[in-house]
């Protein structure tokens, strides 16, 4: 891999709640890995090529922690229902017309292209119960240079006959079948072990998954203490469970040996929370989606203080849009509403904040990603905002947050991926 300079505005995340900002400086990049930022060029590498990309913004890759790839084509759509009457309504029986291959290879395309020109670098990715289109959406993302985690679906109960798998057996057997064909298929996509949630997966479902996770070391994703409905529902399957998080954590699959995200955690309490910080689960904060679906506000700051793993999740097609930016924006405002509505002792989040979430927060579960420190894998998007106009010139931080309220990928004007340019 070449090694090169890039010159410019470079803003990442100091700590939680503090930018480090950059102007007109130089970072060299080694063999894909960040050297640091630097106002002038160190000797050392003062022969290697310069990309200088002028007064654009240059910011670290950000990660989307959570992503419904088959959701993305009716984004937009059953937005005034709650979670489970729109999984019935509008997500199953879309998710089901990927047992066609043909179908599933039309419609990722949009996905991945949608992916691909955003700001985001990094992934968790859900897709459906289907092996061959699990991998065809694998495929397809390998190809676009990203670096993702992808899912195939684990479901065979409570759940719409079409998307049933026949038994715990059978769900196992093909899950498997998946594993093998991917781990040694793809370098930039790995698979990740995808119970859909505990009301649709039986315990010897549960139990089979941790077994195949032992085996082939693998990570794993699911859903926890979105919607009430849900929360409820999990009570009265799992009765000896003594929260959502820990119906998970009886069969082992809730973090500690393996690596874990579970998106929302909207109404996670402190038994919960607990078990979630000692298993260093990663939580994937979906702003938009818990808007859209009625489902309440996480106490994000609080996660922070408590010293949590948090990222924040476009989750499409709960959530409408893929722009990781948006879902900066949607977790401030969102921040501030149960603020001044609910809890006044849960403090609004902050630009800073937010930014550390897209970034640093998220990018830690692929490793040392998300800041242009030394040793930091090299993935940035560099932001052209010279289509937002403004009759003065504005200081670089001010300059982000007009980017996070009013830019598109239409504003993303080049990307990298550890090391590599894609565009």
């Amino acid at each position: 891999m070449n090694s090169f300079i890039i010159q410019g505005n470079f803003l990442e995340s100091e700590t939680p709640n503090k930018l480090k900002i950059s102007g007109q400086s130089f970072l060299p990049v080694e063999n894909g890995q960040c050297r640091g930022v630097f106002p002038l060029i160190p000797e050392q590498y003062q022969g290697l090529p310069v990309t200088d990309f002028g007064d654009r913004l240059i910011l670290p890759g950000m990660t989307d922690l959570h992503v419904h790839a088959p959701q993305f084509a009716f984004r937009g759509l059953g937005m005034d229902m709650e979670l489970l009457d729109w999984l019935n309504t509008y997500a199953f029986p879309e998710e089901a017309k990927y047992a066609e291959l043909s179908y599933a290879e039309k419609a990722y395309q949009g996905f991945v292209n949608s992916l691909l020109h955003s700001t985001t670098t990094r992934a968790s990715v859900f897709a459906t119960i289907h092996p061959e289109a699990s991998l065809e959406l694998m495929e397809q993302l390998e190809r676009s240079g990203l670096r993702t985690y992808v899912g195939k679906v684990n479901m065979d109960r409570n759940c719409p006959d079409m998307l049933r798998e026949e038994s715990a057996k059978s769900a196992l057997e093909q899950t498997e079948r998946w594993i093998q064909a991917a781990m040694d298929r793809f370098a930039n996509t790995k698979p990740i072990l995808t119970p859909r949630f505990i009301p649709a997966c039986s315990d010897a479902l549960m139990s089979g998954l941790k077994e195949l996770q032992r085996q082939y070391e693998l990570p794993s994703q699911s859903h926890l203490s979105e919607n009430y409905g849900e929360i409820n529902w999990v009570r009265e399957l799992s009765p000896a469970s003594s929260c959502y998080g820990d119906a998970y954590d009886r069969f082992g699959l809730f973090g500690g040996d393996h690596p874990c995200i579970m998106a929302h955690c909207v109404h996670s309490g402190d038994t919960e929370l607990d078990l979630i910080h000692r298993n260093g689960v990663f939580i994937a904060h979906s702003p938009e989606s818990n808007i859209n679906l009625a489902s309440g506000v996480a106490p994000v700051t609080r996660y922070l203080e408590l010293g949590l793993h948090v990222g924040l999740a476009s989750d499409v097609a709960g959530g409408s849009n893929i722009s990781i930016m948006q879902a900066m924006m949607h977790a401030i405002q969102a921040s501030k509403l149960r603020w001044r509505l609910l809890d006044e002792n849960v403090k609004q989040l902050t630009l800073e904040q937010a930014f550390y979430l897209a970034t640093v927060g998220g990018g830690a579960f692929f490793g040392k990603v998300g800041r242009f420190a030394n040793g930091y894998e090299f993935d940035a998007v560099v932001m052209d905002d010279s289509s937002l106009f403004h009759p003065q010139p504005l200081e670089l931080r001010s300059r982000l947050e007009r980017m996070v309220y009013l830019a598109d990928d239409r504003n993303v004007f080049a990307k990298y991926v550890a090391g590599a340019r894609l565009f």
